[in-house]
């Protein structure tokens, strides 16, 4: 059985918010970001997805020998804890890039235009580059408090 100290709790996912938030919010400002995003393809964002799946993954599971997956709370088979770690990474780079209008100021800034489904495409690919970051730092504070 799990230690009391080691299972998922509500408080695992607001340590978890503020570490995704705090390495977040760097890249959802960098230019550089946004004009990857613009060039990403349907392959480049699969290999994104994959490597955040498995930092995550990694980081949470396989860097703690305290954690094991088949011993915490699940949905449909997968850990309660890594599906909050995956909404968290990809959930606060979102917020930053809507608080912050970085897709419209970005898209025209990069001579797209600002019409809903391009905002949408960049937006998501550029999430997808922000979460690799993200998830460092929300599998980092759930791991470390």
């Amino acid at each position: 059985m799990v230690g009391r100290s080691r299972r998922y709790r509500l408080s695992d996912t607001a340590q978890q918010v503020v570490g995704g938030f705090l390495l977040a919010g760097p890249f959802v400002v960098t230019e550089e970001v946004w004009l990857l995003a613009s060039h990403m393809g349907p392959v480049h964002v699969l290999a994104t997805v994959v490597v955040v799946f498995g930092i995550g993954y990694g980081a949470l599971y396989e860097a703690d020998d305290d954690r094991d997956p088949d011993r915490e709370a699940d949905v449909a088979g997968v850990p309660v804890r890594f599906v909050s770690l995956m909404g968290v990474a990809y959930g606060s780079v979102l917020v930053l890039a809507i608080a912050v209008t970085a897709p419209t100021t970005f898209a025209v800034q990069l001579g797209l235009e600002p019409a809903f489904p391009v905002l949408a495409a960049l937006t998501a690919k550029a999430v997808c580059v922000g979460a690799i970051f993200s998830v460092v730092g929300a599998a980092t504070a759930d791991s470390v408090f």
